[in-house]
């Protein structure tokens, strides 16, 4: 699949050209006046606008590249996290970038009182696009925290559960299972990822008793990988006053009303009693689980004969199927089976039991 060209590049652009027309009517404007008092003044075969007009565009252009680009990095980093986000947040974005626009334009237009025309309309149209480019960020990261009313008609609520960006805490990245979820596709938004989680990733794998060591090196490892398959940001948040990692991972949450990934059931259930949604891995593990274990007795009604000699096929009421050895002489029958293995395939999962009683 071929590669966009990025947004932000033409955005910077935009930038160093407004500020190449800044600084030219700067220079126009300085070297209007150095005429003023000196027309006879010359530079070669230019006079002082000249000279004026040519540097100050001249450094327009140059710093403006600068500026321009260290405006636009962060954005460019952004970029692909695009894809990943819930279309409210979309929404939310460009209505807080025309907010953010209009703000500016009511704040700034008083340039046009204090300065020439030339001077200040390309500075005024810098504040706006920055206006615009803080407003989309706000409103994208802030627009569920705004009353709910507002934020329907502003299309600015919240994301659903499933939705949006996600705490990652330290049990989940050791365990590592999240990287077969996340290259699933079943999981969707942004992973946060605390500095406090890193920092206890990185005892662990500093420490000098192997067991610990390893379980550290494995969940800073899946963090690298899951870079590669999901958008991923390490947060500096760090509430005042708490201690605790557990305890810092709610505070975090509850204050961008953001969900918590985790396995860890004691965390998981204090999360939930603080507000915070909660996504625990263990109850996707339990949910997907066979609907029987090895050992189990049930009840099946046999359909079918199987491939094999012998063999009745019956199935589960959630529609698993199941093979039944030596049963083929009780086809039609409901009988009582004991389950001795669960085999997981590509069509899905399939039981073999033998009769409970001969």
């Amino acid at each position: 699949m071929p590669k966009l060209s990025r947004v932000p590049d033409i955005g910077a652009e935009v930038l160093r050209l407004l500020l190449v027309v800044f600084g030219a009517a700067v220079g126009f404007e300085i070297g209007s006046r150095v005429q003023q008092d000196d027309p006879s003044l010359l530079l070669g075969v230019f006079d002082a606008m000249t000279v004026g007009v040519i540097v100050g565009a001249g450094l327009g252009f140059s710093l403006g590249g600068v500026i321009a680009r260290r405006i636009m990095r962060g954005i460019s980093r952004s970029e692909d996290r695009l894809s990943a986000l819930p279309p409210d947040q979309v929404v939310a974005g460009f209505v807080g970038a025309l907010i953010g626009m209009a703000g500016v334009s009511l704040v700034a237009w008083p340039l046009f009182l204090i300065g020439p025309g030339a001077v200040v309309a390309p500075l005024f149209a810098f504040l706006v696009v920055i206006g615009g480019i803080a407003g989309f960020r706000v409103a994208r990261t802030r627009g569920s925290s705004l009353p709910g009313d507002f934020a329907e008609r502003a299309g600015l609520n919240g994301p659903g559960p499933g939705w949006g960006p996600k705490v990652l805490d330290t049990s989940v990245a050791i365990d590592g299972r999240i990287l077969q979820v996340a290259r699933s596709g079943f999981l969707t938004g942004s992973l946060l990822v605390p500095q406090a989680v890193v920092d206890e990733l990185q005892g662990l794998a500093d420490s000098a008793e192997e067991g610990r060591r390893g379980r550290g090196r494995r969940g800073l490892d899946v963090l690298q990988q899951l870079k590669a398959t999901l958008p991923l940001e390490i947060i500096a948040d760090d509430p005042v006053g708490v201690s605790e990692v557990d305890a810092k991972l709610v505070q975090i949450c509850l204050r961008r009303k953001v969900s918590l990934l985790t396995l860890d059931q004691h965390l998981a259930d204090a999360a939930a009693l603080a507000g915070v949604n909660v996504l625990n891995l263990h109850a996707l593990a339990k949910a997907m689980a066979a609907p029987v274990a090895s050992g189990e007795v049930v009840e099946v009604h046999l359909a079918r004969p199987g491939k094999e000699t012998g063999q009745a096929v019956g199935h589960l009421a959630d529609g698993t199927m199941v093979i039944v050895q030596r049963a083929d002489h009780l086809i039609g029958d409901t009988v009582g089976v004991q389950v001795t293995s669960v085999t997981t395939t590509s069509h899905g999962r399939l039981v073999f039991a033998r009769l409970a009683t001969p």
